[in-house]
């Protein structure tokens, strides 16, 4: 399954590469993480999130750390094959997942999707039984503005990466997250205009956040990053 996924999304050895060199990275680094913290897991809209700097240079009050372990242009495949190093050898005790939306964008089949995402909660539900898990739904994107992408560039981006398809695949798995008792959240609030499209102000490219974008988010989020759960 992963060579099919390594096959549709067509990526460049330099990203390959890349990818390895930063699981590698999480390795060492989970030879030392604290146990029983919050894990962020998912693909370059999580790998970019500046959570570590928003840690360390605000005051965010949790009496948690939070773990980043985003990896860019990754599915739910890709997440699949590398569970431990991502989820399982931090031991977290409460999960924000942000995986999928590279399944949209890179065609991968609903089918195909559904049936990741499921295993993926499974393996979690089965091996962390009292982690809470929180499902994200996807951030908006702005197909519409001018962001310095070639046509090429935007027709690879956006050929099939859309506020609708993004929606659509946000249900899907906030009915698998429930069903393994996990928690899906929308965080959006505030990313978008009257049109419903991620603020050209919030990013680069029209689906990747700057880092004011990520503060919206952080404080959307920071009600369940806190020690009590939210029902």
């Amino acid at each position: 399954m992963l060579d099919r996924t390594t096959q549709l999304t067509n990526l460049n050895p330099d990203i390959l590469d890349f990818q390895n060199q930063l699981r590698t990275q999480y390795d060492i680094e989970n030879q030392t993480v604290k146990s029983g913290q919050i894990d962020f897991i998912g693909s370059s809209l999580m790998e970019i999130f500046p959570i570590k700097k928003m840690q360390l240079e605000g005051n965010l009050n949790l009496d948690k750390i939070i773990y980043n372990r985003g990896v860019r242009a990754t599915t739910t495949a890709d997440l699949l094959a590398h569970m431990n190093t991502l989820i399982f050898d931090l031991n977290p005790s409460k999960i924000f997942m942000n995986i999928g939306s590279n399944d949209v964008g890179f065609g991968v089949s609903e089918e195909e999707m559904v049936a990741n995402y499921a295993n993926i909660c499974q393996q979690i539900a089965t091996r962390l039984p009292n982690c809470k898990v929180y499902v994200m739904a996807y951030y908006p994107v702005n197909t519409k503005a001018q962001f310095g992408n070639s046509d090429n560039e935007h027709t690879s981006l956006f050929h099939v990466r859309t506020n609708a398809s993004l929606q659509a695949a946000s249900n899907l798995v906030a009915k698998i997250a429930k069903k393994y008792g996990f928690m899906p959240i929308n965080v959006n609030q505030g990313l978008t205009d009257m049109q419903g499209n991620l603020k050209p102000k919030l990013t680069f490219d029209g689906a990747h956040l700057l880092p004011e974008g990520y503060q919206i988010v952080l404080n959307n989020l920071m009600p369940y990053l806190k020690t009590t759960r939210l029902n």
